[in-house]
């Protein structure tokens, strides 16, 4: 296996597409806590990150010297639903405190990602001695 890193791009492009994910998601919860009350609503979700990546492709792909690299990881254009829960006897599913510890998670991971960046770019700040 080769032992460079993979190339710059790729490590911002990840994160870039994790924040997106994450910011999506909050926008989906958001919008399943302000229809709590509406009849017939159906809670959404996205679908797990590793999902996307799963099915999008970078347009920057590291090199495989040898076939024991793992193959490179995809770029998350698009963001698939998860499937919806139960529904209540109004025909609503959203769970007001399933929806909230989504929320909490998804700010936390959001958080998590930004200082990842953030210090990625510090490091890169270092080496370049500024």
């Amino acid at each position: 296996m080769a032992t460079t890193a993979p190339p710059t791009g790729f490590s911002f492009a990840l994160a870039r597409q994790r924040l997106a994910w994450l910011n999506q998601r909050q926008a989906v919860l958001a919008n399943n806590i302000a229809n709590a009350n509406t009849p017939q609503y159906k809670a959404r979700d996205l679908a797990p990150f590793q999902d996307a990546l799963d099915r999008a492709q970078f347009a920057i792909t590291p090199l495989r010297t040898n076939m024991n690299d793992l193959p490179p990881l995809p770029d998350a254009t698009g963001f698939a639903l998860a499937p919806p829960a139960e529904s209540g006897p109004d025909g609503n599913d959203v769970q007001l405190d399933a929806q909230l510890i989504k929320v909490a998670n998804t700010e936390t991971d959001q958080q998590a990602a930004t200082a990842i960046t953030n210090t990625y770019i510090a490091l890169f700040r270092t080496a370049l001695g500024r």
